[in-house]
């Protein structure tokens, strides 16, 4: 697979097969992509790979989770603050309209309307189990760490997503679980140093599922690049 065709075939993939994903697969994956560009070769990305028993614990755990908050018989002691924020909490146009424009078109996929906020959550709620998916990713930083080393992170999970689509597997990033930092670091043991960044599903593309046909728009070129004495 050229590189162009990993980029153009790689999107989040939200409905998985539950195909278990080979070790030796995600191994080369992971050792390969830590050959991705960081500043000052510091590398500051940390991997905690999910499957099996391991990853069907979390699962289960996030699952009684969901339901005690949903039920509201969580204690308060065991609220979580999010890692960071995902996003901006006043979001401009035209990244408001980007944000919500993608969110439509998937419920739309799914049938869900807009008003049946209930039937949202419960999608949303897959997050958490991973869409279905044999295989997770974690990825955490040390909290000294500072914004060019989070750019390290990203770089680092997009080879890791193309190499996946090299190997005929998908994926998809998920921010989600930085709602539950105390959580996913329990589950990995995280020192108290590090902090959570971001969850990833891994494995198979259930072709027959419709959310699976989404394709994400992007802005034209003209938008958001300029080329001076090009």
């Amino acid at each position: 697979m050229q590189v162009q065709e990993a980029v153009t075939s790689r999107r989040s993939i939200r409905a998985f097969l539950p195909t278990p994903v080979a070790g030796e697969v995600i191994r080369r994956v992971i050792e390969m992509a830590g050959r991705s560009p960081s500043g000052g070769n510091i590398q500051p990305w940390h991997i905690d790979i999910l499957a099996g028993e391991p990853l069907a614990e979390l699962k289960a755990t996030m699952q009684r989770r969901l339901l005690a908050e949903h039920t509201q018989t969580e204690r308060v002691s065991d609220a979580e603050a999010p890692a960071y924020e995902v996003y901006p909490k006043s979001l401009p146009s035209p990244w408001r309209e980007r944000r919500f424009g993608i969110g439509e078109a998937m419920y739309a996929r799914l049938g869900i309307p807009r008003d049946d906020k209930p039937a949202r959550l419960r999608w949303f709620a897959n997050n958490f189990a991973f869409f279905g998916a044999p295989m997770a990713l974690f990825c955490s930083v040390d909290r000294l760490m500072g914004p060019p080393q989070w750019s390290d992170l990203g770089m680092y999970l997009q080879t890791v997503m193309l190499l996946l689509r090299e190997e005929g597997l998908d994926s998809c990033a998920q921010e989600a679980w930085s709602l539950y930092p105390k959580t996913v670091g329990r589950a990995l043991n995280l020192p108290a140093e590090r902090m959570l960044f971001t969850g990833m599903a891994i494995g198979w593309r259930d072709s027959a599922h419709p959310v699976n046909e989404l394709v994400a728009d992007r802005a034209p070129l003209d938008e958001w690049a300029r080329f001076i004495g090009v």
